[in-house]
């Protein structure tokens, strides 16, 4: 895909800034969620766990936060994409608007995560960890969310 930049066109100086940004935004992306390769104490990467409580397993049934992020907060998150869009037209940076976007969609996450309505613990998991709520244990899995920004493509 030819870059704004790249046509036949004379911007103005504003022109010139938004053209370089929208150029830029197409070369980037925010990932949200869990970032392989950073492991729990025991071993376990953190990715791996939130796969299982996302999707379940045969032991523990789907809790699907990542998912319920997104879905039961549509409005608020389209709402939140146009304000952060239009920052590009005030001047702002492609690398800003998608760390805002990370931002709120990692706050998001670990909201769902704390208050989501998912199939409660079973009685050997209580006992194991003495409290009802799922997805909660240590805290580790909440505070393991993040973003980052990375060229398109990268892993």
């Amino acid at each position: 895909m030819a870059s704004l930049a790249d046509l036949d066109i004379k911007f103005s100086p504003e022109g010139k800034q938004f053209a370089a940004q929208i150029d830029e935004l197409v070369k980037l992306e925010v990932a949200v969620g869990y970032q392989q390769g950073k492991a729990n104490e025991d071993g376990v990467d953190m990715a791996d766990i939130a796969l299982f409580n996302e999707l379940g397993t045969i032991h523990i049934p789907s809790r699907p936060f990542l998912r319920n992020s997104v879905n039961n907060h549509k409005e608020a998150l389209t709402a939140f994409m146009n304000k952060a869009a239009k920052q590009i037209l005030s001047g702002g940076s492609a690398k800003d608007v998608l760390t805002k976007i990370g931002v709120y969609q990692k706050g998001a996450i670990q909201k769902e995560i704390r208050d989501g309505d998912f199939v409660p613990n079973s009685p050997a998991a209580i006992r194991q960890k003495g409290s009802s709520r799922p997805l909660i244990d240590t805290g580790r899995m909440r505070q393991a969310v993040d973003f980052i920004v990375r060229k398109k493509g990268d892993s």
